[in-house]
């Protein structure tokens, strides 16, 4: 396993992360389908083993119980591990909102220690606030607050689109930025990456496999069971989203590295992106995703 600078933090972190959405489990939806307990717990072993020490996972993903595993099976390696974590949906209430009130993530991130069996947090992520509550420009001052109390070291922010955060940074001074990037969408890497650069911001780059279709295991007739993400999306996305993949096979060509791993070293390319999280939800896929580091490149992140 490689490792690089979380920005111009004295964070340093694997080139590949552990993505933490999908072990959260179905049961409130909003995930990838149904998972087991006990092969989650292997995948995050798996992960540690092959050189993982980037965590990246949410409140929401299951109401905590993503947390709850990750603080289960990370206890021993606590202090070798960089655990990142979101707030800002609130699942606390009926119906749930978005809430980045004060008070709200001051309680957020109480819960958040108390499942993760910790006392700080390595990196505390705003999860996806809208474009108009970043332009409120305040929306920073109670993470430095819990981060002069010592609860979380570092904060940063988790956006969807990238000139969320280019507002962001000029409304303050996250020290990561979480943003899709893969060969699928790069609009990241237009005006976003190199500000990062010139700013000292880490990027996080999460949904490297396009919500797993880079895999190349999906079809144009895949079914995904109902809480699923990618339950509801229309045919023709989908449809479109095969299609395109069939020229990332074409890129990848006759190299020995699954459709997958060449997505990963697709992002890992890119000089601005500290860290890169797949998703896992098996042993299987951890130890296909975390070999990657010491896999050669492959693809440009240009191609």
């Amino acid at each position: 396993m490689k490792y690089r600078k979380l920005g111009s933090t004295d964070l340093e972190v694997s080139e590949i992360g552990f993505g933490a959405w999908a072990i959260g489990g179905n049961q409130f939806g909003n995930s990838y389908g149904p998972v087991d307990d006990d092969e989650s717990l292997r995948a995050i072993s798996s992960a540690v083993d092959l050189g993982c020490t980037f965590f990246d996972t949410a409140d929401v993903y299951g109401h905590g119980h993503s947390e709850e595993l990750l603080g289960q099976a990370l206890k021993a390696h606590r202090s070798k591990m960089i655990i990142a974590t979101k707030g800002g949906s609130d699942f606390y209430h009926d119906p749930p909102r978005l809430n980045f009130t004060e008070s709200h993530l001051i309680m957020a991130v109480d819960k958040s220690l108390k499942r993760l069996g910790t006392d700080y947090i390595d990196l505390y992520q705003l999860h996806n606030p809208p474009f108009s509550i970043i332009e409120g420009g305040r929306l920073f001052e109670p993470l430095e607050k819990l981060k002069a109390q010592g609860k979380i070291r570092h904060y940063g922010i988790s956006i969807h689109d990238p000139q969320e955060g280019m507002l962001a940074m000029k409304m303050g001074k996250p020290a990561a930025i979480q943003v899709v990037y893969n060969y699928l969408r790069r609009d990241a890497a237009e005006e976003l990456f190199a500000r990062a650069i010139a700013d000292g911001m880490g990027i996080i780059a999460r949904e490297p496999l396009s919500n797993g279709f880079l895999t190349g295991k999906y079809s144009k007739d895949s079914v995904f069971p109902v809480g699923d993400i990618r339950h509801q999306w229309p045919s023709k996305y989908q449809t479109q989203l095969v299609n395109q993949i069939d020229n990332f096979k074409k890129s990848v060509g006759q190299t020995p590295l699954t459709l997958g791993q060449a997505a990963i070293r697709f992002v890992l390319a890119q000089p601005a992106v500290s860290t890169v999280i797949p998703g896992c939800k098996t042993d299987e896929q951890a130890r296909e995703n975390f070999q990657v580091s010491d896999l050669p490149l492959m693809v440009s992140s240009q191609a």
